[in-house]
């Protein structure tokens, strides 16, 4: 499985714990977010969301996950992309379903509403652990 995964800087340190986390459990990872916690002039959410929700429609990724403050501006940029259904999740019970009822490709997480650990937790209920 090759997962994407995109942030804005609120989302940057989030973005570390769940990469180690998905590189512990053999998944392969491409970054496309923000390589600091600093906002990066002329890179915005809606850019970053944008290019991962292209890669996952064309087929270059099977999945993704975007990490924001809140995952709502990136699922909804996400969410624009035809072919593409992102969903915002915090809980495991509705990362699950948004795999299995909803055929979602595309995990939204607030890095400011969830903490690592939960987080992880969610992951492993969206990608089916």
């Amino acid at each position: 499985m090759r997962i994407a995964i995109g942030n804005d800087e609120a989302g940057f340190g989030l973005k570390g714990v769940i990469v180690k986390h998905l590189h512990e459990r053999g998944i392969e990872v491409e970054d496309f977010g923000t390589a600091s916690a600093e906002a990066t002039p002329g890179i915005d959410y809606p850019d970053v969301a944008r290019e991962v929700a292209d890669a996952v429609a064309q087929g270059r990724e099977d999945r993704a996950i975007l990490i924001c403050g809140t995952g709502i501006g990136m699922a909804i940029t996400a969410n624009k992309v035809p072919g593409v259904r992102a969903a915002q999740a915090h809980d495991t019970y509705s990362a699950e379903r948004a795999r299995k009822s909803n055929d979602a490709q595309i995990l939204a997480l607030g890095a400011r509403v969830i903490g690592p650990e939960l987080a992880k937790s969610v992951v492993d209920a969206f990608l089916g652990s």
